[in-house]
């Protein structure tokens, strides 16, 4: 009889635990959520539906771009004024779609590629604040709010200059979140700024996710702007490693501690849009023009981070720009920007099959267990087989033309249109 309280308390702790790790697993954190791999094993997200079906469907203040992100039963996303440029924070519970609160900054309209929005960077999320970015021909703005929306910190960056805008979105990686600022920025104007030792024209940065502190700031020379958000790659020697992409350069590694180079291996030739993704042991990247030329390269990394990296393949027919791929185990499905899909075997680059779906994406695909979700420039969602044989569950308009990408968590799936936010699932 003494026993049972504590075997009662042990069982207790245990099931806890498991509900904590569940939980946690549900988040989505990021662009493209966890590790930025754009996949779920949620259950319960149809493969077809109508307007109907719908859990709710909620209005957006003027228009954007920004993919949503959710901790919790709380989901956060970016919208803008098109005319003011005043920039949206918006807080939006899961469950029932009400708005919890908003949050309004003030800005000035400048000019943008007719492509982008004021509103295209996806937040990231922790347990305690989100953290955003949107930029200005004056400077960059990296700011961070409770999840109540209390203002927490801000830091002024130089402008992202580049002939797109900025449209690039931050990730936390352990204590620190990590900004993109691989622009056309000077030297001098980034030294004017903040305090780096010898600064150079593109920059992958790190800073204390408390207080917003600059932890380093890495340099890599391109001549072109590079709208890639990194992911974590670790290596056999259980070491972690950030993995970016630059415009016309390279794929490479940095450490996390420093941001020193661990590797990298030229890579590109144009610009990159996309993110890397892992799969079938290997690191993909791609790049491209509006005028095309894309090309998907498969990077084969070091064993540890101070090998030696090397290009294992590349992929150039119907190649994604925009888009990242997403991968199912080691099937890897490239979604190009003019509707052609492609489901090559990751570790050797043999096509399974190539079809043409239709419509224009600028978002990218997410996978829920054995099926993708794209979403078309007019907001129209695709839904395709996950598997080696091609298959298309069906097409489901919005409404509303979009550029976002859609985020499952808490068993939905929430789909961004320019000014809706739309919820299916459970």
């Amino acid at each position: 009889m003494p026993r049972c309280p504590r075997l009662l308390a042990c069982c207790l702790f245990i099931c806890v635990t498991i509900s904590s790790v569940h939980t946690f697993s549900e988040e989505w954190t990021r662009f493209r959520g966890p590790n930025g791999t754009g996949v779920s094993d949620a259950a319960g997200i149809p493969t077809s539906w109508t307007a109907d079906d719908y859990a709710w469907k909620a209005e957006l203040p003027g228009i954007g771009h920004s993919s949503p992100v959710v901790w919790g039963e709380k989901l956060f996303i970016l919208s803008a004024d098109p005319k003011s440029a005043t920039r949206y924070v918006l807080c939006i519970n899961t469950k029932s779609g009400k708005e919890l609160w908003r949050r309004e900054f003030e800005s000035s309209s400048h000019h943008l590629h007719a492509r982008n929005s004021f509103a295209s960077c996806t937040p990231a999320v922790d347990e305690n604040r989100i953290y955003f970015a949107w930029g200005t021909p004056k400077q960059t703005t990296l700011k961070s709010l409770s999840h109540d929306g209390e203002d927490a910190w801000e830091v002024n960056l130089p402008p992202f200059v580049g002939m797109h805008g900025f449209a690039t979105s931050p990730i936390i990686y352990k204590d620190t979140v990590l900004l993109n600022m691989m622009s056309l920025e000077s030297p001098a104007q980034v030294k004017k700024a903040q305090d780096y030792d010898e600064p150079g024209f593109a920059l992958l940065m790190a800073f204390d996710r408390n207080s917003g502190k600059t932890r380093w700031a890495a340099q890599r020379d391109s001549e072109v702007a590079a709208y890639s958000v990194p992911c974590i790659y670790t290596d056999a020697d259980g070491r972690d490693q950030i993995i970016c992409c630059a415009s016309g350069h390279d794929v490479f590694s940095l450490n996390p501690d420093d941001g020193k180079v661990n590797w990298s291996v030229e890579s590109f030739s144009m610009r990159t849009v996309s993110s890397p993704v892992i799969a079938g042991g290997l690191i993909f990247g791609t790049t491209g023009s509006g005028g095309g030329g894309n090309y998907v390269v498969a990077v084969d990394p070091p064993a540890s981070s101070t090998g030696e990296a090397k290009i294992k393949y590349q992929v150039k027919e119907a190649a994604p720009y925009v888009p990242t791929p997403v991968a199912h185990g080691d099937l890897l499905f490239l979604w190009s920007d003019k509707g052609v899909v492609t489901c090559i075997d990751a570790p050797s680059g043999k096509q399974h099959w190539q079809k043409r779906v239709g419509g224009n994406f600028s978002g990218s695909p997410v996978r829920v267990r054995d099926a993708l979700y794209c979403i078309d420039e007019e907001g129209t969602v695709a839904v395709l087989a996950a598997s080696k044989d091609y298959q298309l569950h069906g097409k489901f308009p919005l409404g509303q033309p979009s550029r976002a990408t859609p985020a499952v968590a808490g068993g939905k799936m929430f789909l961004r249109t320019e000014s809706q936010l739309v919820a299916i699932g459970k």
